[in-house]
């Protein structure tokens, strides 16, 4: 830290605790997260590669479905390296500034998945309950215009509560309870009243992350029923087994991202708040390419088809 006038310290670089101090401990985690990453990665490079090879695959579904996959990669990899680096370092430490950059890329990101997740729900909607109009409606400038909605919007939302929460003077203690800079856990050091930067962010977090749930429930409400009007049992399971992924994306997603931003906040909560986060900052990254390939039956037989070639 230095000094900058009255006698005040401006912090310059923050202080990760991270999970814990024990090397032995460290070590596990470093190789845990480090084969999670290389997984994510993995997995989600195959499902744009799946998805751009085969031209069966060439749908509304599975452009969002590449969009999530890219999203997945720059979401992991603004996070994990850095927490992968403080593991095998002395000094966990982060500048000023490139924390403020996490920040302001992990939420964009985040922000990002909660709208692809309601635009596919709409897909899913318009898929199963207008199927007569699904090609008319999800035409491809409507999906790039969806997509570049998720993307644009994210982003300057993400600059907008980065403003609000970087203004704010932090003159120490500059130890950050956390393994990467995140909006809740940066504001809990600032060294004034954050009750402003704190409303900005529970109101961005309604419109993006609590009206996009909503958007997703009324729209499955539509599917289910229009669902239970099928009249054979193979054509509801053959419905519902499309909506089978996203539904468990989402439900994993949506349940941390709420209780994370959506709570009052509390001192003890800090350290449960890293747990929670893991879920969706390592976790759903590496869980989606499994999720939307062991459950989509299209995907699984275009992964076997180079298999089929080699033998």
């Amino acid at each position: 830290m230095k000094m900058v006038g009255c006698n005040k310290t401006f912090v310059t670089e923050f202080i990760f605790l991270g999970f814990s101090n024990q090397p032995r401990v460290q070590l596990v985690l470093f190789v845990v997260f480090l084969a999670c990453y290389l997984f994510t990665v993995f997995g989600n490079v195959t499902i744009i590669s799946v998805v751009s090879t085969y031209p069966r695959l060439h749908t509304p579904m599975y452009f969002f479905l590449i969009n999530l996959s890219f999203l997945d990669i720059y979401y992991v990899s603004t996070n994990v390296p850095q927490m992968l680096m403080n593991l095998v370092t002395r000094r966990k430490t982060i500048l000023f500034w490139g924390c403020a950059i996490q920040m302001y890329f992990s939420l964009a990101f985040g922000m990002t998945e909660c709208f692809l997740l309601g635009v596919m729900a709409y897909d899913r909607y318009v898929a199963i309950c207008q199927p007569l109009l699904y090609t008319a409606i999800m035409n491809w400038k409507l999906c790039a215009q969806l997509a570049a909605f998720c993307w644009c919007s994210s982003l300057m939302s993400s600059m907008i509560i980065n403003i609000f929460t970087l203004q704010l003077p932090f003159c120490g203690p500059n130890i950050l309870n956390h393994y990467f800079c995140e909006v809740p856990a940066v504001l809990s050091l600032a060294s004034t009243d954050t009750y402003l930067a704190e409303m900005v962010v529970f109101v961005f977090s309604i419109i993006i992350v609590f009206i996009p749930f909503l958007f997703i429930i009324v729209s499955y409400t539509y599917i289910f029923l229009a669902v239970l009007r099928i009249q054979t049992a193979q054509g509801r399971v053959k419905a519902f087994s499309t909506c089978a992924s996203h539904l468990t994306v989402v439900t994993i997603f949506y349940g941390t991202a709420i209780f994370m931003y959506m709570r009052p906040r509390s001192k003890s909560s800090r350290d449960g708040d890293k747990v929670i986060a893991l879920f969706y900052t390592i976790i759903m990254p590496m869980l989606n390419p499994l999720i939307y390939s062991l459950r989509n039956k299209d995907v699984k037989d275009a992964l076997k088809r180079p298999l089929v070639l080699i033998r």
